[in-house]
């Protein structure tokens, strides 16, 4: 031990490099992990989708109706807690959540979960993944309303 700090001593820089490339590590696994939660590929979410899966959008109003997928209900992610209720029918079947990258969608994911529903599954990649795999997007009318199931 009393080596290691003889060694940290005389080579700071390096020392401080190490630690630093470590950080760096933790902070890039964390983040995988935050966006990963109950993630699914597009093409997964297809299938899921073709089962009757619900998809919840969670980006704002202009957003939605700038580009969504298909029959994409929007729901904000602020608005979650206060639309559970109208949503309870879907408790026990699959939702699929997404916002425009993978983070704001497994914090969704997340929300649902502890207001009780079961299979809660969050699109990787978000929309970006969507498009990036040339995946078709709809487009609202500025007051139509988005699907209703």
């Amino acid at each position: 031990m009393q080596r290691l700090f003889e060694f940290i001593a005389h080579n700071r820089l390096l020392a401080s490099g190490a630690v630093l490339a470590a950080a760096l590590v933790a902070f890039y696994e964390i983040r995988e992990r935050i966006q990963a939660f109950a993630g699914l590929s597009a093409m997964q979410a297809v299938r899921l989708m073709n089962q009757g899966a619900l998809v919840i959008d969670l980006r704002g109003k202009e957003s939605y109706d700038a580009g969504h997928i298909g029959d994409a209900r929007n729901v904000p992610v602020a608005e979650l807690e206060s639309q559970a209720e109208s949503l309870k029918k879907w408790r026990d079947k699959n939702v699929i959540t997404y916002a425009d990258g993978g983070a704001s969608g497994a914090n969704g994911a997340r929300a649902l979960m502890k207001l009780g529903f079961t299979k809660v599954f969050n699109l990787q990649g978000g929309l970006d993944a969507w498009v990036k795999d040339n995946l078709p997007l709809a487009k609202s009318s500025q007051g139509a309303k988005g699907s209703q199931k």
